[in-house]
């Protein structure tokens, strides 16, 4: 992991003083609403449905188990919203149906941020004095800017890897913080980067997307896809290069950022996004971003191309940690121990299928611990579960784990010997469900339980989908499949992407549910990145539940099975068309209707 030195130290301790004296100037009344605001944001602050919300960064999705450590205090000491606050939103959402808002939470989100929801304010620089210990903060998870970057969370240790991505991430993540031509953008802007032949970052649903890749000459570089992106206009990033030499990704980055800047709309904030202008203007933006890269090498003699010393330096932090680099085999008694518990424990033998995956070294797994499980939203981890992790990652995977955008958490560094033990720890601790790529690890954003600009509660639906999919033989017979549920048009639970997608809508003040089926987000088993397509009409919420085992059912029927290959949800559905699955979805609304 990179290790921030004195200056990122003393930055980060500075910042945190800083948002001190703006939060006590606002509470003396010396700064205005208006005027605070934009300096909340800055520091990762927002004012949701019901009370603050903190988003945390964590750049390309790294953890320490100290910062674990550090979040689980967070959520214990300071996530819990005054009386009157949490007793006002019980009420609100018992109105609705369900009065469940857990507090003392921390929340994994698409973007492998870190949210909180029940903050006060008046608690905001506490919190952000103790996050500063452990090197975290909430600086550009806000605002028009360049956001947290992403990675593949196997990066660093997935066979396929062709490079690793996490040094580029780093490299650019110092180059963008309060970089000033990348601090008021027309709108928010986002960057992935995948290092591996499978796409595990979805780089072409971002603003820019970046994989690496060797050229014809054995050159390193970078595959560069621009205007991707969800929300109310889904699009899928338009490649702007095949192929870049890795020591300008930083310069062709600046061009496009800089075209974007000044061409952009600021007049329309549903305009505003970098997809709108790339496919508005298509081959005319490609010209002016190659002009203006030109421009940037050759006149301007490249100010940000990448030396190798640099990229030697910044990679140095990213080898394999001390206890994982002794090489020590896997034990040939350990290994048919294992073999011979896991004939005999069927969840065992599930969860080495389902969450255990190769690692680049022979001796290592990388190992998903899975936070899909009943009665707990999708991607929220209470205190004590977040200590329980920092306890498993220092045991072991060498005090590292990452976050991933399907919002669980991956320990890149088991060694074979240590799967029995981690298993059993993990199953002690409630996170060993072994469901990853099933039907019930869904994503979810936190919707209008939390958010206010969420139209549909999403959690509501989430759990009602998980209480009827419990049985672990049904959800292996039925497969591999992506199941996504937002609660707005701004897409934070990637509804597009999924293989089922839901989508809430508001209807004359009712909570409704759009389906989609078909999306992908690039993956192997997703194939090629396209967004879902809508199925009829919109559903009502008790409906969601039944619609989604009638289009559950209807795979079943028509899938086609051989000996040697069963085939998946997406592929039938890609197969088939949509038709079967709208019939028997209109279907399972009018036997809800009749029996409701």
């Amino acid at each position: 992991m990179y290790e921030y030195n004195e200056f990122d130290k003393a930055f980060l301790l500075s910042r945190a003083a800083q948002f001190r004296d703006q939060i006590e100037r606002w509470q003396d009344g010396k700064l205005s609403e208006d005027e605070f605001r934009p300096l909340r944001l800055q520091n990762g602050w927002y004012v949701q449905r019901h009370a603050p919300m903190l988003r945390v960064a964590v750049p390309y999705g790294e953890l320490s188990s100290a910062q674990l450590r550090v979040l689980a205090r967070v959520a214990r000491d300071y996530d819990e919203p005054a009386a009157d606050v949490y007793r006002a939103a019980l009420e609100a959402q018992s109105k609705l149906g369900t009065a469940h808002l857990p507090t003392h939470h921390a929340h994994f989100t698409t973007r492998t941020n870190v949210q909180f929801n029940w903050i006060p304010l008046s608690k905001a620089a506490d919190v952000m004095d103790l996050l500063a210990t452990v090197n975290m903060h909430g600086i550009q998870t806000s605002g028009n800017c360049i956001r947290n970057i992403s990675c593949d969370e196997r990066a660093g240790v997935a066979p396929d890897e062709i490079e690793d991505p996490r040094p580029f991430a780093e490299i650019m993540r110092q180059w963008t913080t309060l970089h000033p031509e990348f601090a008021f953008l027309p709108r928010k802007f986002k960057i992935a980067i995948s290092g591996a032949s499978e796409d595990r970052a979805a780089t072409e649903w971002h603003d820019v997307g970046l994989c690496l890749r060797y050229g014809d000459n054995g050159e390193m570089g970078f595959r560069v896809t621009v205007g991707g992106g969800m929300g109310r206009t889904p699009v899928i990033g338009t490649v702007l290069r095949e192929f870049l030499p890795w020591r300008h990704i930083m310069n062709y980055i600046e061009a496009v950022v800089r075209v974007y800047n000044q061409y952009g709309r600021r007049d329309n904030k549903y305009k505003a996004r970098i997809k709108i202008l790339v496919k508005s203007e298509g081959q005319r933006y490609i010209d002016e971003v190659e002009a203006e890269f030109r421009q940037i090498v050759e006149h301007d003699g490249g100010p940000h191309t990448i030396p190798q010393a640099e990229l030697d330096r910044v990679s140095a932090y990213f080898i394999p940690p001390p206890r994982t680099a002794s090489g020590r085999p896997v034990d040939p008694q350990v290994a048919a121990t294992l073999r011979t518990t896991a004939a005999q424990t069927p969840q065992l033998q599930r969860w080495l299928e389902r969450n255990v995956a190769p690692h680049k070294d022979p001796s290592m797994r990388i190992v998903t611990l899975s936070f899909k499980r009943l009665l707990q939203a999708p991607g929220d981890a209470s205190a004590d579960q977040l200590d329980l992790v920092a306890d498993l990652v220092d045991r072991f995977s060498a005090g590292e784990a990452r976050v991933t955008h399907t919002q669980n958490i991956v320990l890149p560094w088991v060694h074979a010997n240590d799967l029995l033990p981690l298993w059993e720890a993990a199953r002690g601790a409630g996170l060993a469900s072994a469901n990853v790529h099933l039907l019930t690890d869904m994503i979810s954003c936190p919707g209008g339980d939390f958010c206010a600009l969420a139209n549909a509660r999403s959690l509501p639906i989430a759990q009602a989908i998980t209480e009827r999919y419990q049985d672990l033989d049904e959800l292996n017979d039925i497969g591999e499949i992506d199941l996504h549920i937002s609660g707005c048009i701004n897409s934070c639970g990637h509804h597009h992407s999924g293989h089922i997608g839901i989508l809430g809508v508001d209807k004359d003040g009712q909570e409704w549910y759009q389906v989609t089926l078909g999306g992908s987000d690039g993956s192997l088993a997703s194939g090629a990145t396209q967004p879902g397509k809508v199925i009829g009409p919109s559903f009502s919420a008790h409906e969601v539940p039944d619609v989604i085992e009638a289009l559950l059912s209807t795979y079943l029927d028509i899938r086609a099975d051989s000996s040697s290959r069963r085939e998946s949800f997406i592929q039938t559905v890609r197969r088939v068309g949509l038709d079967p699955f709208k019939a028997a979805a209109n279907s399972a609304r009018s036997i809800t209707e009749k029996t409701a």
